[in-house]
């Protein structure tokens, strides 16, 4: 009689279920990694919360969790929406898996000179790369969380003295046929607020933007249609949701709007 091999282990996971309820997403979900992000000029280093699913289906007990880590970990690209779409071709196969969800949220910075003193500095961002593999195919979606100065019209047009101002945060996902810069999708939200933000600004440039968001006043409703208008004269961006939140300064709410459209359904 044979010894058994002490290095053999059960696979449980890939034993026979016999209940017969398939499962539509099972994996990791957030988990911090370091990872590498494509920029316009090259890379950056960034900590990155990620998510990784796949569909299980309704015969097999479980997936193998550590699999997603080792899909992660081998992966070299710089992440961006067109390599995603590598990321999920490899987390497929190696989870023997058709459909298939992936998410990853970060910092993201950008080096912005003040518009008076030219002063440099690091403005934040939020980030999302977003990939579902199902049936209709592969969807890659970029999503940026861009902070802005948001001027009330209606308390310009009322006030004797001043307007009311505050931090907005404008967010466009973009559903892309081709790449598109988080920079130029960046620059599609701030040229739609009242002003745009700097991290670091001397006199003569809080001059400029109080200035600039004075003169140029927009309400929630202002800002998502002028990013939708910018969208739609976009040929890579197939779909889109847009929204817009002002953390009003003198309420204790806020305000908020969100346009979404699908080019390809005309809705």
């Amino acid at each position: 009689m044979n010894a058994p091999d002490p290095m053999f282990l059960p696979d449980v996971q890939s034993s026979h279920d016999l209940r017969n309820v398939a499962i539509a997403r099972v994996g990791i979900r957030s988990l911090s990694y370091p990872v590498q992000v494509a920029t316009a000029h090259g890379s950056q280093p960034s900590v990155a919360s990620v998510d990784m699913f796949v569909a299980l289906p309704a015969h097999i007990k479980g997936t193998h969790m550590s699999r997603f880590i080792e899909v992660l970990a081998a992966h070299r690209e710089p992440l961006a929406a067109a390599s995603m779409r590598t990321l999920m071709a490899t987390m497929l196969a190696r989870l023997e898996a058709s459909h298939g969800e992936i998410e990853v949220r970060l910092p993201y910075f950008i080096l912005k000179s003040a518009p008076v003193s030219g002063v440099q500095s690091l403005m934040d961002y939020r980030l999302a790369l977003r990939a579902v593999a199902d049936a209709a195919g592969l969807r890659v979606w970029q999503t940026v969380t861009v902070p802005v100065t948001s001027l009330c019209p209606c308390s310009k047009k009322i006030s004797d003295y001043g307007a009311h101002n505050q931090r907005a945060h404008i967010v466009i996902g973009a559903e892309l046929a081709d790449p598109m810069t988080v920079e130029e999708q960046v620059r599609i939200a701030e040229a739609a607020a009242s002003s745009e933000m700097w991290a670091l600004l001397k006199r003569p440039d809080e001059k400029y933007v109080t200035e600039r968001a004075y003169d140029n006043p927009k309400f929630v409703e202002d800002v998502v249609r002028d990013v939708a208008l910018a969208l739609n004269a976009d040929d890579r961006v197939l779909a889109y949701t847009v929204e817009a939140e002002n953390f009003e300064a003198i309420h204790n709410h806020s305000a908020y709007a969100r346009v979404e459209f699908d080019k390809r359904a005309g809705r």
